[in-house]
């Protein structure tokens, strides 16, 4: 099975501007999210979808592959859908590229899934986290399971309410996505935007209130994403740690 990485990547963004080629330690954003995303043993190739003739040439500076997509996409995944249109790939994985710390052995969790014969066409990632505060926090987003690993929703809010229990826990969405290129060509466009989606802002949803299922997998890998000069700060911090 050949599964690939893809990276969108927008020039604009409306919380940090021009996001993707700011500086993080000598190296753009999008470039520690390119370097650590190849070292995922299960991804055959890495490539940037971008929007911008700017983030392709610093993503070919580097060493990196980029593709043209068209500038009027309204997600992440509709880019990485006009992208499975042209890649030779039974999986694609849609790998922020806000997200430079996700681990690479998160990354092969997430590809393992579909390593048997797989009853889902999506899957993605969370963490058991014990938190309160990024329990209560409206930016990070919480998801709730069957017993079967399959998402029943996610939230913006604290998700799930304890109303007669001590806090115990949740589990945090870390923002990286697994679609089989069948569900991206013959699905993904079919699909309307939901009011759900509309209401929390999370294009996951379109997928669950649509019917479709979607596997969450459990990692121990957390991972920070960036949208803000206090986020770049926490991971120039983690950069440091790790030297």
């Amino acid at each position: 099975m050949k599964i690939v990485g893809v990276i969108p990547a927008r020039l604009e963004s409306t919380r940090l501007a021009r996001k993707m080629l700011r500086d993080i330690l000598g190296k753009s954003l999008v470039q520690r999210t390119y370097e650590n995303a190849r070292k995922a043993g299960r991804l055959s190739d890495v490539i940037v979808a971008c929007d911008h003739e700017e983030i392709k040439q610093a993503v070919e500076a580097f060493g990196g592959k980029a593709w043209m997509t068209d500038k009027n996409h309204m997600s992440g995944t509709s880019r990485i859908a006009e992208v499975a249109r042209k890649v030779d790939a039974d999986v694609l994985i849609n790998i922020q590229g806000d997200e430079p710390l996700m681990d690479s052995s998160a990354v092969d969790t997430l590809a393992g899934a579909f390593a048997g014969k797989a009853d889902f066409q999506v899957a993605t990632l969370a963490i058991s986290k014990q938190d309160e505060e990024e329990y209560r926090n409206s930016n990070v987003v919480k998801v709730v399971r069957d017993h079967q690993d399959f998402a029943l929703y996610f939230s913006r809010s604290p998700l799930p309410h304890y109303r007669d229990l001590k806090f115990r826990g949740f589990l945090k969405h870390l923002g990286i996505y697994a679609y089989t290129r069948d569900f991206l060509l013959n699905h993904w466009h079919q699909l309307k935007p939901s009011s759900l989606e509309d209401r929390e802002r999370l294009e996951q949803l379109r997928i669950l209130e649509n019917g479709f299922k979607i596997k969450v997998l459990l990692t121990t890998k957390d991972s920070v994403g960036v949208d803000t000069e206090e986020d770049l700060r926490r991971v120039e911090a983690v950069l440091k740690q790790q030297a």
